[in-house]
């Protein structure tokens, strides 16, 4: 079966088990978007939206965040990982908008990459999430998902992208992202997986980690 096939056949099972599968992130605009997906790696969307809950009502553009201190905004975001650099990170990412993009998120991937706290994964999925605009963020559960079923081989997130987007049409490109994060999370799980409940066994190398 040649790849483009496989992963079409991969993507239409899981659209049929998990059609509500989207964000989960909370947000109500394209800068608390991106807030919240820095917040978001080495965390979960749950913790992430019970900080942003009561961060958002009173800090929620980008000036307000350059404005802080900042151990008043690491005591906000204390309960999320690395919520130290995530705290620098925000800071420099929210002068750097105000300087260069008069306080908009810019809706360009290469141009999203120059802020501070932005990496591919981000990039992607602001592209998608924020802006409505292809875009194929790989974080654990779609390395996973990708490369159990035989999608890609690659340990590398930024390989793993690619090599999807290769066989994927840009159209299906978020649709992707958040299926094989749902299925990630409640089916082909890490250590654990459900094999018996899942749709898509018949395409599973079986790779365990």
């Amino acid at each position: 079966m040649e790849p483009k096939e496989r992963a079409a056949m991969i993507i239409g099972l899981l659209e049929q088990a998990y059609p509500e599968a989207d964000t989960m992130l909370e947000f109500s605009n394209e800068f608390e978007c991106l807030v919240a997906v820095i917040l978001s790696a080495q965390s979960t969307d749950q913790q992430v939206n019970k900080v942003t809950a009561k961060l958002f009502p009173s800090y929620n553009k980008p000036e307000h965040f350059v404005q802080m201190e900042r151990q008043d905004l690491e005591n906000y975001i204390k309960g999320v990982g690395l919520y130290k650099n995530k705290a620098r990170h925000i800071q420099e990412m929210s002068q750097i908008l105000l300087d260069e993009y008069d306080g908009r998120v810019p809706d360009d991937f290469n141009e999203l990459l120059r802020l501070p706290g932005v990496g591919r994964k981000t990039a992607n999925v602001m592209m998608s999430v924020a802006f409505n605009k292809p875009g194929l963020g790989v974080d654990t559960h779609v390395q996973r998902v990708a490369n159990r079923t035989g999608l890609v081989a690659s340990k590398q997130p930024d390989q793993t992208e690619q090599a999807l987007k290769r066989i994927i049409p840009s159209s299906q490109w978020s649709r992707t992202h958040h299926l094989f994060i749902f299925h990630g999370r409640q089916i082909c799980k890490a250590r654990k997986p459900y094999c018996d409940a899942c749709v898509i066994e018949a395409f599973c190398a079986r790779i365990i980690d």
